[in-house]
């Protein structure tokens, strides 16, 4: 009868306790969770954090020339800022992309020169990141 009664104590013990923990994370992820949660940016903000590139001129494989800009969007003004200063490295990234592509690949695989230039620009940043790149001005000649 003894063990009955300590099982029935540990259990209710056990139980206890798996009650508490529940209500303290669920306590937890309520107040600490990201502030943000379901808010998306305004237009206004997303302007605010984004940086038009100037034109950039070169040639790709095979020869043929092209000239073009981005909208760059970042998650903050810090970031921002930082991409500005980085334009050099922009245009670097550009250039040697730009490099490896026919006629062909550049009409068919802007999305992924987009993808890329995001991609190795978030490997430099320190301040933010880049949250998307859009192709505004396109010309290949």
């Amino acid at each position: 009868m003894a063990v009955n009664r300590a099982a029935k104590t540990m259990i209710t013990s056990l139980i206890v306790l798996l009650l508490i923990a529940g209500v303290a994370l669920i306590v937890i992820l309520k107040f600490t969770g990201d502030q943000n949660d379901g808010h998306a940016q305004s237009i206004d903000e997303i302007v605010e954090h984004s940086y038009k590139t100037p034109e950039i001129t070169t040639d790709l494989q095979d020869g043929s020339f092209v000239r073009i800009q981005f909208q760059v969007m970042t998650d903050s003004k810090n970031a921002k800022q930082e991409v500005e200063k980085r334009e050099f490295q922009l245009k670097n990234i550009l250039i040697k992309e730009l490099a490896k592509m026919d006629e062909e690949k550049f009409k068919t695989g802007l999305s992924d020169l987009e993808d890329v230039v995001q991609l190795k620009l978030n490997e430099v940043m320190t301040e933010g990141s880049i949250t998307d790149v859009y192709t505004i001005k396109k010309i290949l000649q």
